[in-house]
């Protein structure tokens, strides 16, 4: 089956010379000049990789990004002039798997959406069997039965608890800020001074971590947010 690319950059010259490129390597390209136009092909089509620019007018590249996580854990490469760290670190922390800076080299470009494709396979192999069944050390998640247990043993988990759990589980090594696991588990919009997200990943800790010997599963990367390690 062939592996559809949707790319989303406002500048026709570069949605096309990254179709040509792409369509050499066998892939289906779909193509979007903005936001809005992004989202709604990610509605109707089967998407399998989002190659999307930051600066764009109307909806830039964050916030298509922030949307398309609410709904689709597809790979996000993001493309954008800026070349500055904490412009690549935003993008990480909205979503993005990776970031390449303008103007890219297409060779290096196509093995960075290759690697991507490589590590969404590996991952969805090791974390989904048939009955989504993840293990994490002495660690069983089903998330048919939405049950947790450890060393055989169930752990009471709120319906929120586990889906901060596994939203982490399903995304190992991923850092997930406290206002993108509000905004995907709750679906409200966060505030500055909301602590629910820290009040309840201090819950599941401590629910976890007395049955597994104080062993650490979820690691606070501090003033950035929360991971399981791969």
């Amino acid at each position: 089956m062939n592996n559809n690319i949707l790319v989303v950059d406002d500048e026709r010259e570069i949605r096309d010379l990254l179709e040509i490129n792409l369509l050499n390597e066998g892939y289906t390209v779909f193509k979007a000049s903005c936001g809005e136009e992004a989202l709604e092909i990610l509605d109707k089509e089967d998407i399998h990789l989002m190659v999307l620019d930051i600066m764009m007018p109307k909806m830039d590249g964050l916030e298509v990004c922030r949307r398309t996580r609410e709904k689709y854990n597809i790979p996000i490469l993001m493309l954008s002039a800026k070349a500055e760290d904490m412009d690549k670190i935003q993008g990480i922390m909205t979503g993005a798997d990776d970031y390449v800076c303008k103007p890219f080299n297409h060779l290096e470009l196509t093995v960075r959406i290759r690697a991507l494709f490589r590590r969404a396979y590996f991952l969805n192999t090791r974390n989904h069997s048939s009955d989504e069944i993840i293990r994490i050390e002495s660690m069983l998640i089903n998330k048919n039965k939405h049950k947790v247990t450890i060393d055989d043993k169930d752990i009471d988990l709120t319906a929120r608890e586990f889906e901060i759990l596994y939203l982490l589980a399903t995304n190992r090594g991923r850092v997930f800020s406290a206002e993108e696991i509000f905004q995907r588990v709750w679906k409200e919009t966060y505030f500055q001074s909301n602590n629910t997200v820290m009040v309840h990943m201090s819950r599941i800790r401590d629910k976890l971590e007395q049955h597994m010997e104080g062993n650490k599963i979820i690691h606070t990367i501090w003033g950035v947010g929360y991971k399981i390690e791969k």
